[in-house]
Formats: structure tokens, sequence, C-alpha cells
């Protein structure tokens, strides 16, 4: 058994870490509820780009525009794949990279799949793994992305589909269900998938209930919603991938904490046997040495 003075040097080291995590986890948690609290607050303007745009396809005029229009040959596909900066978060980093390492092996043959890698762990994962082509790495997003990071890699998305380059770009992140739950998901943003409600609303001919008066007309204002609707769109699924990495933190950090405290109750029930087996040495050695003198 190990002596008294080795348990209590443990049982401090072990306080000690628990204190960190502890405090990793209120962190966390205050770090998620301001970028839900984003995700809430950027709700009405993406919801409104959506029902215009909507609004528009529905209608039953035939818009030619590229964000549209899917390509009728598909042989570059990207994927942008958003994991964390840190660590410490469980499994939710490496359960992303094993989900996109699925989809660039199920790219059809005669397809290339490429990847645009944000955050330091997807470029730590790929770095070794030269199998899998990597377009561009985007790292250090922080822990509240902005909505010019958000901007800024729409802009170089767009440029990368607009100049052919790419033909379809997919964004693969871990969408953010709870606290508890993260799941890695592929969704497409361009070409805009336009919504099942418009689509049906377009074959029949329908108008949805809201009158829009367009000017200077439908095709110009769609020049300017789909990119919106790509930069909002991007934006969205950076900051509930952001969620997801601080609820997974939260959680593993909760863990950690409880975790640590089973350990030192363990720790103090190993001291006090330690303690008390002393206690019966000593004693025993007393009446021994009390015995052998009469």
């Amino acid at each position: 058994m190990a002596n008294m003075r080795d348990i209590r040097r443990r049982i401090k080291s072990v306080a000690s870490t628990q204190k960190i995590t502890k405090a990793m986890k209120m962190v966390s948690a205050a770090k998620l509820r301001k970028t839900q609290s984003t995700l809430v607050a950027i709700r009405p303007y993406s919801d409104k780009i959506q029902e215009v745009m909507d609004h528009l396809l529905a209608g039953g005029e035939e818009y030619d525009t590229p964000f549209l229009k899917p390509r009728d040959e598909v042989k570059n596909i990207l994927y942008i794949v958003i994991a964390g900066d840190r660590g410490l978060c469980g499994g939710y980093n490496i359960n992303l990279l094993r989900f996109a390492e699925e989809r660039l092996k199920a790219v059809p043959e005669g397809q290339n799949g490429e990847m645009l890698l944000i955050g330091n762990k997807t470029s730590e994962h790929f770095r070794t793994r030269p199998q899998y082509n990597v377009m561009d790495v985007f790292t250090n997003i922080g822990d509240a992305p902005n909505v010019s990071q958000g901007k800024a890699l729409s802009d170089y998305v767009i440029k990368k589909y607009l100049d052919g380059e790419v033909d379809e770009v997919h964004v693969i992140y871990s969408r953010f269900v709870s606290v508890l739950t993260q799941v890695p998901d592929c969704q497409q943003v361009l070409p805009i998938q336009r919504a099942a409600q418009a689509d049906a609303e377009a074959e029949q001919g329908m108008q949805t209930e809201t009158d829009y008066i367009f000017e200077p007309g439908g095709k110009e204002i769609l020049d300017v919603i789909l990119p919106k609707y790509v930069d909002s769109s991007i934006y969205r699924l950076l900051l509930e991938a952001k969620a997801g990495e601080h609820g997974a933190r939260m959680t593993a950090m909760d863990s950690a904490t409880d975790n640590a405290s089973e350990l030192i109750d363990k720790l103090t029930l190993s001291l006090n046997r330690a303690r008390q087996a002393q206690i019966t040495t000593e004693i025993t050695e007393i009446v021994g040495g009390a015995a052998a003198l009469e």
C-alpha cells in the first residue's frame, strides 16, 4: 500500500486538475450560450431571405443563374470540413473527421473530391493522409466566429464555384442537437437546392400568401439575394459547428470533473486505511513492548 505522503500528493494533484476542468466547463457553457444567442439573432435574417427566394422561385418564371442551375457534368466536388481548433472535447473532432473520410471515399468514380479545411484539428489530421486532396486550410477561427470570417469563407467558395474550379460545394459539420448530442452531417450549399415547398408551388403555378412587388425585377433581386443566402448559410453552419464543439467540451469537462471527484473519494478512503493501519501498527508495538517489560 502506498504511504500516506504519496496519497496526499495524489489527492492534491487530482484536486488541482478538478479545479481546471470545472473552470473549463464553466467557460464552455458561457461560450455555448453566446454562440446560441448569435444563432437565434441571425435566424430572422436567414428566414426572410429564404422566404423571398422561395416566393420568387415559386412564381413560375425560369431564372438562369449558376447559383441554382446544377452543372451538366459534375467533376469536382468541394467539401468544407469544419472541426475545432483545440481538443478536450470528447469524440467531437475524431467522429467528424471519420465521417469526412467516409464521405470522400464515397465520391463516385470519375469525380474528384477536394477539401477546404476549417480548424487546426482538420489540418493536423489530414496532414498525415496525403491520399486526400486539400484545396486550402483556414485555421484559428476562434471560439466565436464573426460575420467577416463567414463572409471571407463564403466569398472564397463562391469564387471557386463561379470560376468553374468546383461543380458542387458541401459543408461537413457537426449538427448541434443538444449539449449531449452532436451529429456529423453534410449539407449542400452550392448549387442552391430549392425548397420542396417552392418546387411544389412552382409546379402548380401557385403564389405564396405574401404578395411582393419587386423593383427592378425578380432576376435582379435574385442576383443580390442568392450570394447573401450562401453567406448566411455558411455562417450559420459555422456557428452551429462551434456550438456543437462548446457543448461537447462542456460535457467532457463535466465528466472529467465527476471522475476527479470519484478518484479523490477513493484516494481519501485509501488514505484513511493507511492511517488506520499505521495507528494499529503503533498500538501493537506499544502493547508488545509493554508485554516484554513484564
